[in-house]
């Protein structure tokens, strides 16, 4: 939902659907058949306008001076945009799916020259920058992150930015989904799944029995047809965000029997989740960004006019014949330039 471009009002629907990293998205038949209860809820609309008000509280006398029709314009126009992230707590860039997103896109934006220059950071440096954008984020996901893409090596280890960024997209984007699949990866590793199951790519639909406890845990991984057939009911059951569902079958359907990590890194390095998801360019794009490029060349520009501008007048000559710098240190060297002398009267109150 992070998007350049506010939200598209459509007069035949009667609401307002913000669009994606890639443009405002149609309404679905199935949007257009909820209630208009269903559907702040599921756009998250009073968290917004909870912390609008709570803003708009903090800095009433602030806002009294342009108004507050102007202040929930921009507001809503910076949610829209996706920059109302940062600098905000933890539990406020975590709170809906937009904001996720949203943080995500900022902090590629923010550190995208990190992989331009070809720079390899650690765990914690990575966290740092993390921190830069949201002070308390915690370092536990931060970890999460990081062991996606370092799997059994060392957590001290450096990392690139694309391999860093688009495993933390995982992480952080889906982390509710991933603690019941970590939950339900470890049933299925120490055997506390039915005795019998169905085997999904059997056209006989015959039954398997599954390995023993003990044994299961020997095998490398846990058997992926299984895996895929909990994770489906996993998504059905939940409302939270989760990874397309085809996708995920997309992703399992590749291997035979997989390791959880390794589940973890196929999300992470699949084209179509990484689209579906739409906060982050694909990898080959991952380093341009015309629009930052240009804002920060306008930067670089300024700020070298600024300080050969203020070279030039350091260098002026003076009154005297000092330059503007000579005549600064040599009033510094005079002790009335530095210390204002004492008034001989002295006020004193009248008896």
């Amino acid at each position: 939902m992070a998007t350049e471009r506010a939200g598209t009002w459509l007069p035949e629907a009667g609401k307002l659907e913000l669009g994606s990293c890639c443009g405002p998205r149609m309404l679905s038949p199935e949007r257009l058949a909820l209630t208009d209860y269903e559907y702040l809820a599921q756009r998250h609309v009073l968290t917004y306008m909870e912390d609008a008000v709570c803003q708009l509280l903090e800095n009433k006398e602030d806002i009294s001076q342009y108004g507050i029709a102007r202040f929930f314009t921009e507001y809503f126009n910076s949610v829209c945009q996706g920059t109302h992230v940062l600098f905000r707590e933890f539990s406020f860039i975590q709170a809906t799916p937009h904001n996720r997103a949203s943080f995500l896109r900022a902090f590629w934006r923010c550190f995208r020259t990190v992989g331009k220059n070809g720079d390899l950071l650690t765990m914690k440096e990575y966290h740092c920058l993390l921190q830069l954008l949201c002070p308390d984020f915690p370092l536990e996901l931060t970890q999460k992150a990081a062991r996606i893409v370092l799997m059994d090596d060392a957590m001290d280890c450096l990392m690139s930015f694309s391999d860093f960024l688009f495993a933390f997209q995982i992480q952080f984007y889906y982390s509710e989904f991933l603690e019941s699949v970590a939950a339900i990866y470890q049933d299925l590793l120490s055997g506390r799944n039915p005795n019998t199951v169905i085997v999904p790519t059997s056209s006989s639909g015959q039954h398997r029995q599954r390995p023993a406890l003990g044994e299961a845990s020997m095998l490398e991984g846990v058997e992926a047809s299984l895996f895929y057939q909990c994770l489906e009911n996993l998504c059905d059951r939940h409302k939270y965000s989760c990874p397309p569902p085809a996708l995920v079958k997309e992703v399992l359907s590749n291997v035979q029997r997989l390791t959880f990590y390794g589940f973890l890194v196929a999300l992470s390095k699949h084209h179509g989740i990484n689209q579906a998801l739409g906060a982050l360019p694909d990898k080959g794009d991952l380093m341009h960004d015309p629009a930052m490029d240009e804002e920060l060349e306008r930067l670089v520009v300024r700020s070298r006019l600024h300080r050969t501008s203020r070279q030039h007048r350091a260098q002026e000559p003076g009154t005297f014949g000092f330059h503007r710098r000579d005549k600064l240190e040599a009033l510094e060297r005079v002790p009335s330039a530095s210390a204002p002398t004492p008034s001989p009267y002295r006020w004193e109150p009248r008896e």
